[in-house]
């Protein structure tokens, strides 16, 4: 793509360009960051979905509602605290800057196990049963990562390494934070220079895309499954399952990954194979037992 100035963004294969990657926005003169609008937007369209799904299922919806005054904050602070003791280093000589959520900062999977630990919670003072509840908060929180992501795009960051292939995603070096430019990146800007009105660029994987498309079709294959689920708790196991195979790959594509200290192994990756794991013994344990129950119950 031939362009005489230097936007933001460009998606050279597909023709898109992006002049201007906002931050933020006024309200009243108060500045709103992109980033926390599409958590927030995340969250809201997740509580809808999920309060729909339970309504069409003759549940009583407010019961989710409740349980997103915990979840929320749980989560939040799950996701916060993930990335943080995994990137320790960067805020060990500035722990203020660990309240700072602008420049990003949460993990999924942090929000994901802060939300359990907020449901494990709620669902025992409330006398329910925690994989009842999860069958439905797992498809809402599909729809608070799928927005959510878009975060990502705003601050450019949660991006892969170097490629050419159709959805190659250049972004203008300047608006990059330095912390995401590996050293291998470094060595595909060299190798490969990107440069419109002599400003330099990445091309890279738009892994948060690839993260949103993903999530999207589990939703669509969840919301499919829960019409024939034998056991509480299987959406839920789906979507572990769904979701450790999918961040995996995706997570491998990442030029930022969170590592395990000592061991310098990628502790998304790690986690992924464990939720797969998880994932798949569950739904084979309930289906199992399940089987073994019709059995019995024929028997008798």
């Amino acid at each position: 793509m031939d362009l005489n100035y230097a936007p933001d963004v460009v998606f050279p294969h597909l023709g898109l360009v992006v002049r201007h990657l906002p931050r933020s926005f006024d309200v009243f003169g108060f500045p709103v960051y992109f980033y926390g609008a599409t958590m927030a937007l995340g969250m809201l369209g997740g509580l809808l979905v999920a309060q729909a799904l339970m309504r069409r299922d003759g549940e009583k919806a407010d019961l989710m509602f409740d349980f997103a005054l915990w979840g929320v904050v749980f989560g939040l602070l799950g996701a916060r605290a993930y990335y943080v003791i995994f990137s320790w280093d960067s805020y060990k000589n500035n722990l203020l800057n660990i309240f700072n959520l602008r420049e990003g900062g949460l993990a999924v999977f942090g929000a994901v196990l802060g939300g359990a630990l907020a449901m494990l919670v709620f669902t025992r003072r409330r006398k329910l049963s925690f994989f009842y509840l999860a069958d439905y908060a797992v498809c809402g929180l599909l729809v608070g990562q799928i927005v959510g992501r878009w975060g990502n795009f705003f601050n450019a960051e949660a991006f892969g390494g170097y490629t050419d292939g159709l959805p190659a995603m250049q972004i203008r070096r300047a608006v990059v934070s330095p912390g995401m430019i590996s050293p291998s990146l470094e060595a595909a800007m060299t190798a490969h220079p990107v440069l419109y009105a002599g400003e330099a660029y990445v091309q890279v994987h738009p892994t948060f895309f690839y993260e949103g498309l993903w999530n999207f079709a589990l939703l669509l294959a969840l919301l499919f499954w829960r019409r024939r689920k034998v056991f509480t708790g299987e959406i839920m196991f789906a979507y572990f399952a769904g979701e450790g195979l999918g961040r995996f790959w995706i997570e491998g594509l990442r030029t930022d990954q969170l590592l395990i200290p000592f061991v310098q192994a990628p502790v998304s990756q790690v986690l992924s194979v464990v939720f797969f794991g998880l994932g798949v013994f569950g739904l084979l344990r309930g289906r199992r037992k399940e089987r073994a129950r019709e059995r019995f119950d024929s028997a008798g």
